[in-house]
Formats: structure tokens, sequence, C-alpha cells
């Protein structure tokens, strides 16, 4: 079906050559064309431009976007869409003045969903998880990444994914799903974190692998959670089967995360609250996304 949207107050985002990634002053820039018109074909941008260089062409609806602008749908590119429960209680912690570190410390946290997720089935994860992504496509997000990390046990943590996989499969938004199953050590694991990352690396990476389950790989490098070193272990193992690295770093602190992600050639290095001047320079000088 062809689709030609006409008289459109400003067009937004308009590029002839896609950019790998936009920073510095280059995110200043916002392209757009004012008085456009955008065709589709089965929902394929075929053509833009002015309207006054619209060519005649035969087409199956006409959209007259007078005085309204188009532009793309966002991509949300740091989620955890799929969780069981709330932490409405956490958010109450938080305005009585604590920390998300004394909150972790009395049990809430991380270690709270992923004991909720660990008692929900799968098909409840999924139907709860599903609404979520029926309303964010409602304000207008065609892509999205969601991450695992609150199953924090094998079998949870492959749920998941498989809950991602099957949103992927059901809907027409983007998905891309992230495997963090380093996102906090597991209370059983509280005195045998080595234990942890061989079941995270030699037990769960294998299946994750063979059933097509994940396009990236995440670790929480942060003090108490897991180190720089722990970091790259995991970084590589997710390499050697084919997943891209994309780490939570400098959230509470600076321990050399940065300069882990940029060494294992990561999109992005999430979660930047406190940064150093090294980390600032490091990152000026890499290929790899701040956030």
């Amino acid at each position: 079906m062809t689709t030609l949207i006409t008289n459109i107050k400003e067009l937004l985002q308009v590029e002839n050559m896609p950019k790998k990634m936009v920073c510095g002053t280059a995110m200043k820039i916002l392209p757009s064309i004012k008085n456009a018109y955008l065709l589709l074909e089965d929902d394929i941008i075929k053509d833009f431009g002015l309207m006054e260089n619209l060519p005649k062409i035969k087409v199956e609806e006409t959209i007259d976007a007078r005085e309204k602008m188009v532009l793309p749908t966002w991509c949300d590119s740091h989620t955890h869409i799929v969780y069981a429960g709330n932490r409405a209680q956490e958010f109450i912690d938080r305005i009585n003045g604590l920390s998300y570190e004394e909150i972790a410390n009395n049990g809430g946290g991380i270690l709270n969903s992923a004991l909720k997720l660990q008692q929900t089935s799968e098909e409840d994860l999924y139907q709860q998880s599903a609404k979520r992504i029926e309303e964010v496509m409602k304000l207008g997000t065609g892509a999205v990444e969601i991450k695992s990390g609150y199953g924090l046990t094998k079998e949870a943590e492959l749920k998941m994914l498989r809950v991602i996989k099957k949103l992927n499969e059901n809907y027409p938004i983007t998905i891309k799903a992230t495997f963090l199953a380093a996102h906090a050590l597991p209370s059983e694991f509280k005195n045998n974190k080595s234990g942890y990352l061989d079941e995270v690396i030699n037990e769960i990476l294998p299946i994750v692998a063979k059933e097509n389950l994940a396009d990236y790989i995440d670790v929480f490098c942060e003090k108490n959670y897991f180190t720089p070193e722990e970091t790259t272990q995991i970084l590589q193992a997710g390499i050697s089967i084919g997943l891209i690295p994309k780490i939570h770093v400098n959230q509470f602190n600076s321990i050399g995360g940065i300069q882990v992600g940029i060494k294992n050639n990561a999109l992005s290095v999430d979660h930047l609250e406190v940064m150093t001047p090294k980390d600032i320079a490091d990152l000026k000088n890499a290929d790899v996304m701040p956030t």
C-alpha cells in the first residue's frame, strides 16, 4: 500500500545517509524540512522532500498533515520492561531519604525484583510485559532494547529472555534483547561470586547462544557488584558467542568500567552519573556511545 503525507508543517530528522552515531556539538543539529511531503510504500519510506518538488504520483491513501509535524518513532536503548510486580514501596523509601544502596542493603532493589520474578510464571510475566509494550507503542516508541537481569538464576534469566523473544515475535515494534545476568550477586552466591560467574558463563550463556535469545551482553560494573576484571571476563564470554557488549558503569563510582567498555568495543556505556576527567577524555577518543 502506498501512502502520501502532504503539507507537513515540519518533517524532522531527515537524512540521506544514516549516521552510526551523533555526539558533541552535532547533537545540537536537528535536520528538518518545512512544508514537506513523505511517501510510504508498505510502511517503508520511499521518498520525501519539499512540497514544491512533489512529483505527480498515484497513491492509495493521502494524508493532509497541514499544521502538523512528522517525526520518527522513539528508540529506547535501555529498558527493563520485563519484570514482575512493582517496587512502589522503594519509591516511597527514596522520598523518605534512603539511597539506592541503602535500599539494596535492606533487601530491596534488584534482589527484591528478582525474588518476585522467580515466583512468576512465564505466561504471567509475558502478559504483564505485553501490556507495557503496548503502552510504549502508543506513546510513539518504535524500537526498544529490553534487558534480563531481574532473574538472577539460570531458570529465571532464561525465562526473561524467552519472554522478550516472544514479545519480539508477536509485536511489530523492533525489540533487541540484552543478557544481564550479572546485574547483581544472588543471595545464594553471596560468599561465592566465582561460582555465580561460572554459572553465567558456562551454564546460561551456552543456552542463550543455542536458542538465539540475546543480541547484547551487559554487566553492572560497580563497587559491591562486579569488578572491571569480572566484567571483562563476562563480556569476553559474550563476545565469543557473537553478543555485542553494552555495560552499566559509573552509576555510583568510577572504577575503570568505562575503560573496560572501550577496550571491549562496547556499543554503549550507560548510567554515567559519576565521571572523572580521565573518563571524559577517554570517551572523547572512543567510538562508544555514552548515556
